[in-house]
């Protein structure tokens, strides 16, 4: 009997590294350009306020992208990288629980996709490390010069994370019954809710609350290294 194939989408900050990648990037990108941690501080702060102002996700994320208006991306990219290989040695880097599973997808001979609002310049480290066979992320846009403009074509936030999955999944020729999704946000509901077997990472209560109600099962959130199981 032949192999169901099946796919397995992940979120990436906060359900499969501990941390947010894009506020982290942003503090070091800003740093190697001369910001003594103010223009940080600001700039962290404006975009979480457009959270406790009830605005959309898509909106802060269309903001941070600003932050590299003119910047050449092949630079960014370079930084990324740098990010990366420091940030994977950190004693709690990962959430244990979820990497184990990514891992058991990959031997499963699933197809592993990373499903986020960040961006190239930190997902891509990322997606070889843990083996993800396709990234969805946010788009930052550049110009014929090779530099971001400081716009985004699509904020992989919300809405915007259903459709992507549900398109890869028809693109790759799966059935959505068949597949997994990994989230730690209610942001995340969307996506989760595309495929047949939905799981949520740590203790958001929204999905807490769903994930009692329909029977989702849970990991834990806790951090440790890419070797802790």
């Amino acid at each position: 009997m032949s192999q169901v194939r099946r796919a397995a989408f992940f979120d990436v900050d906060e359900t499969l590294i501990t941390a947010k990648s894009m506020f982290l990037f942003l503090r070091l990108w800003l740093a190697a350009n001369g910001d003594d941690g103010t223009l940080y501080r600001r700039q962290a702060d404006a975009l979480r306020a457009t959270v406790t102002q009830g605005l959309p996700r898509e909106v802060g994320n269309r903001a941070y992208y600003r932050n590299f208006a003119g910047a050449p991306a092949a630079d960014v990219m370079a930084a990324g990288r740098a990010w990366y290989a420091d940030y994977r040695r950190l004693p709690e880097a990962f959430v244990t629980s979820c990497v184990a599973a990514l891992e058991r997808h990959r031997a499963a001979g699933d197809t592993v996709v990373l499903v986020s609002g960040s961006f190239e310049a930190c997902l891509a480290p990322i997606a070889e490390d843990l083996g993800a066979d396709l990234v969805l992320c946010s788009d930052p846009q550049t110009a014929p010069d090779g530099t971001y403009t400081g716009d985004v074509g699509t904020p992989m936030i919300g809405a915007a994370k259903t459709e992507a999955v549900t398109k890869a999944i028809a693109d790759l020729g799966v059935a959505a019954s068949d597949c997994f999704a990994y989230g730690d946000h209610s942001s995340d509901l969307g996506m989760l809710g595309a495929v047949g077997h939905p799981v949520v990472v740590g203790d958001d209560a929204v999905l807490g609350d769903i994930a009692d109600k329909k029977g989702w099962p849970v990991l834990p959130a806790a951090g440790g290294r890419r070797d802790d199981r």
